[in-house]
């Protein structure tokens, strides 16, 4: 019995799939596949038959028998081209059944060329888990696979180039993993080109510093999207474990290319407000990824906030208490990353102009409460910073003068990010930032003075604060007390921290 190993990606988990094949005596000379494979599966029988004859081999005249097993997980995709081809020619001793250390992955072309696939980099974390010494991938996954390390990555141009490499006639030179040239960061968008609005860009600071969630409302054209898609240019790039994490989710989507082999910026994220629940948290028979987990340690953006459904907003609640998203379908149930900062925006009223002191607001008490009411107590009470943007004078639009750029306010939120790297590097969790602890933790690494227990004392009682928001108000806390290079959480670190809840 020929076996020849590849992988199948169940959420971010590599799954072995044992390719089987066998020959069979028949009047009928015919291919067969069995194993629970989907459409691109089933047609695989006609991609290999002229991919074999095309790269000079030759097709068996038998009745061809090949098994993905186990049966009962469905396979879906083209990714098990090449591993199918070599058991095929296994079967006419093309091939010694000598590579059972390896682990091969590809689609194959009708003249045998290797094309890219997804799900490369959760198959080679699997492959290193599992014992596998090498992985053979097409050409445009080798920089993908090569996160990992402790695999031989083999980048394969076709079938031939593998099978030579096999019967060691010609051996494919393993890749070696080239240094990352990372792109500069453009300054179209920066801080110091927003004119006023002071308190929105504190807000996105202290957002950026601590990963914590931000509403911001006001009265249309007073920048409120302009702050949203300048936050980017604030927040560190990703670590090295953040960029496989991240690669990891977009490889299983499907999303990486020849251009954007790896994801080493910040994702942002900003589904339209007519996308659907499926689009933000994700689905399908075999659940993919959404926008929710495509935006993981990056930015997700919900611009006209009120204007999504509220069943879709709905389902912000789960990832924004916990950072994880599971789906439950009929066949599968996977859990999928989904700590994000998450950036709304809204208007105060239809009309807008419900906070303007200048112009009128045309809406009446009913529809402005409606219109509010679109968005849930429990949503805005897992919101941590609340702003104001208010609409911009003549006098402030005219003002030339700068305000501080995005790579002085990105060096701070990078010292920031150290800080809290350091507090959490024996979490037992694996925690990066204050957003990510727990009430336990909170007491634990955010003590409190007399004065700031007082005053947070009254404030609960005033502004009846329910659990969840006390401990986010004291992560806010700790977040400026970062900011300011201090390890004690003062009063007016507190003070400030109450000041960005809201008044609902």
């Amino acid at each position: 019995m020929i076996k020849v190993f590849t992988t199948t990606n169940i959420g971010l988990k590599g799954v072995l799939i044992q390719v089987e094949a066998d020959l069979a005596k028949s009047e009928q000379t015919n291919f067969v596949i069995v194993g629970l494979g989907d459409a691109a599966v089933q047609e695989a029988k006609e991609r290999l038959r002229l991919a074999i004859k095309n790269s000079g081999f030759r097709f068996p005249r038998y009745r061809t028998i090949v098994n993905l097993a186990p049966a009962h997980i469905r396979k879906e995709g083209p990714g098990y081209d090449l591993a199918m081809a070599l058991a095929v020619l296994t079967t006419q001793k093309v091939l010694q059944n000598n590579f059972q250390d390896s682990l091969f992955l590809g689609e194959l072309a009708l003249d045998g060329e290797l094309r890219q696939v997804s799900g490369v980099l959760p198959a080679t974390i699997f492959a290193k888990e599992a014992g596998f010494k090498n992985v053979f991938v097409p050409e445009k996954n080798a920089l993908e696979a090569s996160l990992i390390e402790g695999v031989n990555i083999f980048p394969a141009k076709n079938l031939k180039q593998v099978v030579e490499h096999l019967n060691d006639f010609q051996k494919i030179t393993a890749f070696v993993r080239r240094e990352i040239v990372l792109p500069t960061k453009s300054n179209f968008l920066d801080m110091q080109n927003i004119i006023g609005q002071e308190q929105g860009k504190r807000a996105l600071e202290i957002a950026a510093a601590g990963y914590h969630n931000l509403l911001m409302s006001g009265p249309p054209g007073s920048g409120k999207t302009l702050l949203a898609r300048t936050l980017p240019t604030i927040l560190p790039r990703l670590r090295e474990e953040e960029i496989e994490e991240v690669t990891k989710i977009y490889s299983v989507a499907g999303l990486l290319n020849e251009e954007n082999p790896l994801i080493i910026e910040r994702p942002f994220r900003s589904p339209h407000h007519t996308s659907s629940g499926v689009a933000l948290v994700g689905g399908g028979k075999i659940p993919r990824p959404g926008e929710i987990s495509l935006a993981h340690r990056g930015i997700l953006f919900l611009d006209e906030f009120p204007e999504f459904p509220r069943s879709v907003i709905e389902n912000l609640r789960q990832p924004l208490e916990d950072g994880v998203i599971a789906i439950s379908r009929a066949l599968s149930t996977v859990n999928y990353p989904a700590k994000f900062i998450l950036v709304a925006s809204q208007n105060p009223c239809p009309c807008g102009f419900a906070t303007d002191p200048d112009r009128p607001c045309t809406c009446g008490d009913w529809q402005i409460k409606k219109y509010q009411k679109k968005i849930s107590g429990p949503i805005l009470d897992r919101i941590d910073l609340h702003v104001e943007i208010p609409r911009l004078n003549f006098e402030k639009l005219q003002s030339s003068t700068l305000a501080t750029n995005s790579a002085e306010i990105r060096e701070r939120v990078f010292l920031c990010h150290q800080r809290q790297k350091n507090r959490f590097a024996d979490n037992p969790r694996r925690i990066f930032y204050n957003s990510e602890m727990s009430s336990d933790e909170v007491k634990k690494y955010c003590p409190l003075e007399v004065d700031s227990k007082k005053l947070l004392a009254e404030a609960t009682e005033k502004l009846q604060l329910t659990a969840r928001a006390y401990f986010r108000i004291i992560k806010v806390a700790r977040t400026i007390a970062d900011l300011a290079e201090l390890e004690q959480i003062k009063l007016d670190h507190l003070a400030e921290a109450l000041q960005f809840r809201a008044r609902y």
